[in-house]
């Protein structure tokens, strides 16, 4: 092994945590209908179908980051109202959606993640951000970062997913 290879283990911590977080939030969507992965329950616009589909997207565009650099990410600057609706939509369920089709994608992505994590040649290549409010100017991120921001973002979605669902008719993902 060489200093820039991550062992096997690092590579299968990072395949285990994100595993047991995408576990966390897919059961808080146990035995819903369609019409319950929809639904508002708090203040908040999110529904569960809709956290789904965004933990889906998000990981799609991060890895898409890995492999592509920030223009995978797009241009925050040049975002259009349209641009802002369609980033909108990922937080909700669409007419024509269905659950199944929200998870089998949200497999598709999660399996393309694992592929990356086990073969990619060195976790420690970086791609600079993209400009945005929310990113440091002139900030790299790793791909080894990459993959712990998806892990944080896994886990706090299904604790909002545990809450949302708790609101909806009191089952819960742990207690």
């Amino acid at each position: 092994m060489t200093v820039n290879e991550p062992s096997t283990s690092e590579r299968a911590d990072l395949l285990a945590t994100l595993t047991k977080h995408r576990h966390f939030l897919r059961l808080t969507i146990r035995d819903l209908t369609d019409e319950q992965a929809g639904l508002r329950t708090t203040a908040s616009e999110l529904c569960l179908g809709g956290l789904i589909k965004h933990v889906t997207e998000a990981e799609r565009s991060w890895v898409d980051f890995i492999l592509a650099g920030p223009s995978a990410k797009g241009d925050f600057s040049a975002m259009t109202e349209a641009d802002l609706a369609e980033w909108a939509d990922q937080f909700r369920m669409l007419p024509g959606e269905t659950l199944a089709g929200v998870l089998a994608d949200y497999a598709e992505v999660a399996r393309r993640t694992d592929e990356l994590i086990t073969t990619l040649p060195d976790l420690d290549a970086a791609q600079p951000l993209p400009e945005a409010p929310w990113y440091e100017p002139g900030a790299k991120w790793s791909a080894r970062r990459v993959f712990m921001h998806l892990i944080a973002e896994t886990a706090q979605h299904a604790g909002h997913a545990d809450i949302i669902r708790e609101s909806l008719d009191g089952a819960k993902s742990m207690g």
